[in-house]
């Protein structure tokens, strides 16, 4: 533990010991934004006057909550500053060239780059987990993005999952393809009505470059068993997809422009295409939850293969032993609203 603390700093280090304590027994203010669901195809069906997937307060319109209802997502535009996505883009630089090392992050590269590229943002394809640093952090805690995750999640809100993804030019082998799947497949917390997805473009997303591509509706519908996708190529670390894509599902396309944000439901079917520009498609994202929801045992469920999974790379990285998939969720777990009541 004491190697680990170093590397986690003391504030990570005395929430992974209260983890393994717990353990012990098993082990500048943006333009005002606009809400556009998109020109593609959307789901329309009808409801019975009761909402499910929002709470009642006064930032959402009838209109908005219904798309969401019917579709499992909704577009704000022009949410997120230039100002606030231009530090957030530094601080990806500083951590892509190690002049800063936050605790507890993941960096995914491409390591077939690293000699032509060195350490460089040509290199880094994802900064997950950054909630130990403070920089890019704040995303969670902006007060334009909290008061539209607030219709979603109640006051109490947690940050459970934050990236920054930056999605590189892509060969032929589509290597950082993601294939269509659901988030709520890596979540061992419910109920899923109270979870969202916040994603920012950090600068135009559009067919070309890799944007999200959704099925509208299936959020609806149950966890679906996933996987590894069986194409050629080489298969990313826990990208994982459905293993029975229905691909009579009509796909969206979300082009967003810079400070566009999506909010979605964790069921919605979802992924993105390969970047066959020059450049890189950046974006950055964290999934919220009300505090209020609770963890669930994922043994003889269609998640326990990912389970299986977090813990190999877990115990392997920290030398622990008997550690659950919610409580690797609960080490990355921050509150940034309101009371600490269960996750």
């Amino acid at each position: 533990m004491e190697r680990l603390g170093e590397r986690l700093g003391e504030r990570s280090a005395a929430r992974l010991d209260t983890i393994l304590r717990h353990l012990s027994p098993r082990l500048a203010a943006a333009p005002a934004p606009i809400s556009n669901p998109t020109s593609a195809q959307v789901s329309v069906a009808p409801h019975s006057g009761r909402f499910c997937y929002t709470l009642d307060n006064a930032v959402l319109s009838r209109e908005q909550r219904q798309f969401y209802e019917d579709n499992g997502y909704l577009l704000i535009r022009n949410l997120v500053s230039d100002q606030d996505i231009e530090r957030f883009r530094k601080e990806f630089t500083r951590i892509c060239r190690r002049e800063v090392k936050p605790p507890g992050v993941m960096i995914m590269k491409d390591e077939s780059r690293k000699s032509e590229f060195g350490l460089s943002e040509s290199v880094v394809n994802k900064v997950q987990d950054f909630q130990e640093d403070e920089e890019l952090f704040r995303y969670c805690t902006l007060p334009e993005v909290l008061k539209y995750v607030e219709c979603f999640t109640g006051p109490n809100i947690m940050a459970m999952h934050t990236m920054l993804i930056n999605k590189l030019p892509d060969s032929a082998q589509q290597t950082f393809l993601h294939p269509m799947h659901q988030d709520l497949h890596y979540f061992p917390f419910r109920p899923a009505s109270r979870i969202v997805c916040a994603w920012t473009a950090m600068e135009r997303a559009h067919q070309d470059n890799g944007c999200l591509i959704v099925q509208p509706g299936t959020h609806r519908t149950a966890l679906k068993p996933h996987g590894y996708p069986q194409w050629e190529g080489k298969t990313n670390k826990l990208f994982h997809g459905l293993l029975d894509e229905d691909e009579k599902i009509p796909k969206v396309h979300l082009v967003m422009e810079k400070g566009d944000t999506v909010f979605f439901h964790p069921l919605l079917i979802h992924g993105s295409g390969i970047n066959r520009t020059s450049g890189f498609r950046k974006s950055i994202s964290c999934h919220f939850a009300s505090s209020e929801c609770h963890y669930i045992d994922v043994k003889n469920t269609t998640q326990e293969h990912l389970e299986k999974e977090l813990q190999e790379m877990v115990c392997k990285k920290y030398d622990a032993t008997n550690v659950e998939l919610k409580d690797i969720w609960n080490f990355r777990a921050r509150l940034v609203q309101g009371e600490r009541i269960n996750l």
